[in-house]
């Protein structure tokens, strides 16, 4: 994976980056993103190209690596966007979205109002919750908010799962069956 850090990045038609103070600014279609860059790794923004590198004399390849891997996917943010889905499994368990805040009725004797986050865009099909933003911290930092609510419950497996996730089925209790009573 060292290598993988070496390369440079392409930059896509219609994406601006510039460098500021200790970071970058990635500019897109979709919106702007800020990215901070740790102290000892360089980054350089050539026309259509970014070269990550080291500015120091200890020469941390997994940092390299990481911050590569993170402009690669900040840039295909900026010009795609990003969704989470997650999905709401259960009798009577629904979610819609009222005003700026995400409504779920999973289960309490009260409906559980969750606000989201300002350039989120909360979407909801059948059972099917669908988070899209530009920022992948905040989708899915709001993903894992909205799936603590009511996680998956491993007998039933009612509850807020991400779309495909496999939640394990626990055997629930075998009511005496092949237990004889001692006399």
């Amino acid at each position: 994976m060292a290598k993988q850090g070496k390369r440079p990045i392409g930059i896509p038609k219609g994406v601006n980056i510039s460098m500021e103070s200790g970071g970058l600014n990635i500019s897109g279609s979709q919106g702007t993103l800020n990215f901070a860059i740790p102290s000892s790794v360089s980054v350089t923004v050539e026309k259509d190209r970014v070269q990550v590198g080291f500015s120091g004399m200890e020469k941390p390849e997994n940092l390299r690596g990481l911050v590569h891997a993170l402009i690669r996917h900040r840039l295909k943010c900026v010009t795609e966007g990003i969704t989470k889905k997650l999905e709401v499994v259960g009798v009577g368990y629904q979610a819609e979205v009222k005003g700026k805040d995400l409504v779920l009725k999973v289960g309490f004797s009260h409906s559980v109002p969750i606000p989201f986050p300002e350039g989120l865009k909360v979407k909801i099909e059948k059972s099917i919750i669908a988070i899209t933003g530009i920022d992948p911290e905040k989708v899915g930092d709001f993903a894992a908010k909205v799936r603590a609510v009511r996680p998956p419950e491993p007998y039933g497996g009612k509850g807020i799962r991400y779309f495909g996730e496999y939640v394990r089925h626990k055997v629930g209790k075998t009511a005496g069956v092949g237990v004889t009573p001692s006399a």
